[in-house]
């Protein structure tokens, strides 16, 4: 066998499974689970097992690793009940059925806020764009499905009809939507008038996170035979892969060869 002169990774674009309302659309994601949903999250382990990861990587921030792994260790020992979330329903389910010691956490997010207030004025691009009536969120239109409101603004995405979960991932890890994200981005960063850039310094902001999410996966990276599985959010995905791609240093693998089962 031939040695690889480069780590590989492949990045799975998710929804936030227990729907924890933190993105501009949430799409409303309906009990994981529940029996069928369960069957269905079996299946895509099984198909994700057949990239053989030596590391599985979290959108959870490295100040958090000593709890997370603690709960892996507890799940190891059947200790502990996966919560909703893609980390313990894809990331803890495919570490053990694999035989990892440990899981990794890669996200950036503890400092997110600490320099700029959600509300401050300097990032505050929403409320900025609807005082002067250019709402740039909505130019492109809001995703397919009944479209409601929480009382404290957090907007939902009801499918119209189910989606299974492989179709799910099918569809959140497709270039085009990916591309139409980082575009949706590129969107906010007009948003401003005059010396005012609350658009771009929110997006400067997601630019740092998604590039220190970048080094995280650098500073797991052993050797060339790392064959490193990302679960993140999918907006994530465009960016962290250019970084990845940009680098030089290490081959990107197309998780949809495993969603539609060629993998296997």
């Amino acid at each position: 066998m031939k040695h690889q002169t480069k780590p590989t990774i492949m990045i799975l674009g998710s929804e936030h499974l227990a729907n924890p309302g933190m993105d501009s659309f949430n799409r409303k994601m309906d009990d994981v689970l529940a029996p069928k949903r369960q069957r269905e999250i079996e299946q895509l382990v099984t198909q994700l097992r057949a990239f053989q990861p030596t590391k599985i990587a979290l959108e959870a921030d490295p100040s958090r690793d000593t709890k997370v792994n603690a709960s892996y260790q507890d799940y190891l020992e059947d200790t502990y009940e996966l919560q909703r979330n893609e980390s313990d329903q894809i990331g803890f389910r495919l570490a053990k059925q694999i035989g990892h010691s440990k899981v990794y956490c890669v996200d950036y997010w503890d400092d997110w806020y600490k320099v700029f207030p959600v509300d401050d004025d300097k990032i505050d691009y929403d409320t900025f764009a609807k005082e002067h009536n250019v709402d740039y969120r909505l130019e492109s239109g809001p995703p397919e499905g009944k479209i409601t409101q929480d009382e404290d603004g957090t907007i939902w995405v009801e499918p119209e009809e189910y989606e299974t979960i492989i179709d799910t991932y099918k569809r959140l890890n497709e270039p085009e939507g990916r591309l139409a994200d980082h575009q949706g981005y590129l969107r906010i960063a007009q948003i401003g008038l005059g010396s005012e850039y609350p658009g771009a310094n929110w997006v400067w902001y997601w630019y740092e996170r998604n590039l220190k999410i970048f080094v995280n996966l650098t500073r797991i990276t052993e050797s060339a035979d790392d064959r490193i599985l990302l679960i993140v959010g999918a907006g994530h995905v465009f960016l962290v892969q250019q970084f990845l791609e940009d680098s030089g240093d290490y081959i990107i693998e197309n998780p949809l060869k495993y969603l539609d089962g060629e993998g296997m």
